[in-house]
């Protein structure tokens, strides 16, 4: 961030010119026009929100950062700048073209190329690879794009279709419909009829109109019976998905769980009043609805290696707040007039996508004849050295030393030997891979909490403010918008300090108070309510985010399942359908707990957020005493190098019979006169 706001103020500091050398070469005339219009912009949206009475919190809130505003364009800039040299390492490095006569230094290209599987390759592929490709990217990159891409709008059409039911719930079961105009095509007699029996709630939707306390049991009821079978299906759907082709897979996955969510939006048109129906189309849904996960983490799998899997990972899985953003705000569209198209659309939507699965999905790169990426640093180099303690940090150390050894030796000959018949792994070898019990029961906690506000956030709102049903949905998408940070945020830190359980405990602890503020302070505004959502969000979804992203792959690709993806669809099943089941278990105590009162809900919720930080105290502990032993091993390197110093300056005589290299040395601090340690951070 330091460097952002450094660039940022570049143009200030240099005075409109590019000699300094700290200064962005865009720091022009043009970005100071550019930030002049979004300054006038923010001034013009401040005077328009000062015109209502709500909106005056936003007006002095936008005029307070209106200093800030118009660096926008500087921070653009200085973004751009800093990503650019990632965005060619994940799309480039270490792959190549795999043509003949194409030299490179990867240890991963080849001098011809490698035979591809047609049976393998879809139609779609077969004519996209008929368009030219731009000269600035290789093969794989164009291949990653496309996976990418793919694979976050497939998961953001499975989360718009899991959405409506939580927003329709106002309008299924209303308790006030003073504001309902009355239906036109009764006699005064059923009218009458209507409005008695009814007592005030006749605008309800049958079987959810019996009253407040038995609509929201029916409605815990329907969470229930979608999240367990969702757990269900996906733990069926990953012992499959490793058996079978992940296209065909994950295409008849969305094209069924589309179905299921148009099949709820018929009982609109078709004036079903069963409860049972619901039931089914709940139980059948969630069944399909989990055979996502499973298919998609083995394809990002499949296409992009391990080193820094968190920011890759923290990006991509804000594909769930996006699908929860849009399908709240799509079924908010017809919530009012026709709630049935709330699951119409969004049904044919994962369905459309479904079908574009069929004709686009490249499952592995060796079918479009490109190399196989590997998860692990050694893959990447056989001759490094690896150290005992970066293997994994959640193994026992108590494990034989000789046996780790072994492992590391056996996965560094199977890195550079070529690819051969991947084998599925059994549910009980799954569990057993270190870490992965910890976070699979730390998830279960998680998404219980998660998936409460899922289902449950707009009928808060509602409840507890002055919002309709439409304004309900669209505030509960701020929550999700919240989590798109708290991922990014999550993967990023995960990445930059090898601490996933350190990262994931921090975000529990910081997610109590911010669960106890939406107590206390919701009743105090829109804007108090916005910000609160935005804080609870970020730090709610981002341990679920970082767990069933990053970590499962990582935990996944451990030295003895090296290049064995299909233990990675597993891997990931095993952690997320836990998950799941907490998410089945968390709405419905939810459910249950409203209908004393909503404090009970969030002291719930609370609790939850405990027990899922004390699930992972035994990892965390094991990580910060990972960097203890990292640090002391830096200390150790740097006190062998003293005696190789003169005055300040490196003995380089000294330094040549012992054999030390300059990048040892560059990676050693800076020192004082006298030979002695600069108290630098190291």
């Amino acid at each position: 961030m330091a460097v952002l706001f450094r660039d940022s103020e570049c143009y200030f500091r240099c005075n409109n010119t590019r000699d300094d050398e700290n200064c962005l070469p865009a720091a022009n005339p043009r970005l100071a026009r550019a930030a002049f219009l979004v300054r006038a912009a923010f001034l013009a949206s401040a005077v328009l929100s000062s015109t209502s009475r709500p909106n005056f919190f936003l007006f002095f809130f936008i005029c307070s950062t209106n200093r800030v505003a118009q660096q926008i364009p500087f921070l653009i800039a200085s973004f751009i700048k800093m990503t650019g040299s990632a965005a060619k390492q994940y799309l480039a490095v270490p792959f190549d073209d795999a043509r003949p006569g194409n030299s490179s230094s990867s240890p991963m290209a080849t001098s011809t190329p490698l035979p591809e599987n047609p049976a393998a390759i879809p139609y779609g592929i077969r004519l996209f690879r008929r368009l030219p490709r731009p000269s600035c990217l290789s093969r794989i990159a164009v291949y990653r794009i496309l996976i990418l891409l793919l694979t976050y709008f497939f998961y953001v059409a499975y989360h718009l279709a899991r959405r409506p039911l939580g927003v329709v719930k106002n309008v299924l079961a209303q308790t006030d419909c003073s504001n309902v105009s009355l239906p036109q095509n009764l006699s005064p007699c059923d009218l009458e009829d209507l409005l008695r029996n009814r007592n005030g709630s006749w605008c309800s939707w049958e079987p959810f109109g019996g009253g407040d306390v038995d609509s929201k049991k029916k409605f815990s009821a329907l969470d229930f019976t979608y999240r367990f079978s969702y757990a269900a299906g996906m733990i069926v759907a990953g012992h499959i998905a490793e058996r079978t082709d992940l296209r065909l897979f994950v295409s008849f996955g969305m094209v069924m769980a589309g179905m299921f969510a148009i099949f709820n939006g018929m009982a609109y048109f078709w004036e079903i009043h069963a409860f049972s129906f619901f039931v089914v189309a709940q139980l059948f849904g969630g069944i399909f609805q989990g055979t996502g996960w499973p298919a998609v983490v083995p394809l990002m799998g499949n296409w992009f290696g391990k080193k820094r899997l968190g920011i890759i990972f923290g990006i991509w899985n804000s594909h769930t707040s996006v699908g929860n953003i849009l399908g709240a705000v799509i079924a908010g569209v017809w919530v009012n007039q026709a709630w049935g198209y709330s699951f119409v659309v969004p049904g044919l939507i994962i369905m459309s996508c479904g079908i574009i699965a069929y004709f686009f999905v490249v499952v592995c790169p060796e079918d479009v004849g490109l190399p196989h990426p590997d998860h692990s640093d050694e893959s990447m180099n056989t001759t490094t050295v690896t150290d005992s303690t970066d293997v994994s940090i959640y193994e026992d150390p108590t494990y034989p030393p000789t046996q780790a050894r072994k492992e590391r030796e056996q996965s560094q000959v199977d890195a550079a030997a070529p690819p051969m018949e991947k084998k599925a792994i059994t549910m009980w070898q799954a569990v057993m891979i270190p870490g992965v019990i910890e976070f699979s029961l730390c998830l279960f906690f998680s998404k219980a909490v998660y998936y409460t506000f899922f289902f449950w956030l707009p009928v808060y709102i509602k409840q507890t403010t002055t919002a309709g049903n439409q304004n309900s949905a669209d505030l509960s998408a701020v929550f999700d918008a919240g989590g798109i940070i708290g991922g990014i945020i999550a993967g990023a830190v995960s990445d930059a300090t090898g601490g996933s359980a350190t990262v994931c405990g921090v975000m529990f602890v910081l997610a109590i108070p911010s669960l106890y503020c939406m107590v206390l302070y919701v009743g105090q505004g829109f804007p108090v309510l916005i910000t609160l959502l935005v804080i609870t969000g970020l730090f709610v979804n981002g341990p679920y985010a970082l767990i069933t992203t990053a970590v499962s792959t990582d935990l996944g690709t451990r030295p003895s399942l090296v290049k064995n993806t299909h233990a990675l669809a597993t891997v990931a099943a095993v952690i997320d359908g836990m998950g799941s089941l907490g998410s089945a278990f968390g709405p419905l105590g939810a459910g249950l707990l409203s209908t004393y009162g909503w404090h009970g809900v969030f002291y719930f919720l609370i609790a939850s957020q405990v027990v899922a930080l004390l699930c992972l105290t035994r990892l965390i502990y094991r990580e910060v005493r990972h960097w203890q032993q990292k640090r002391n091993r830096k200390m150790s390197v740097f006190q062998d190098q003293q005696p190789h110093l003169l005055n300040g300056k490196l003995n380089e005589k000294s330094v040549s019979r012992t054999g030390l290299d300059d990048s040892t040395l560059d990676k050693s601090a800076s020192f004082t006169n006298g030979g002695r340690l600069q108290s630098s951070p190291v």
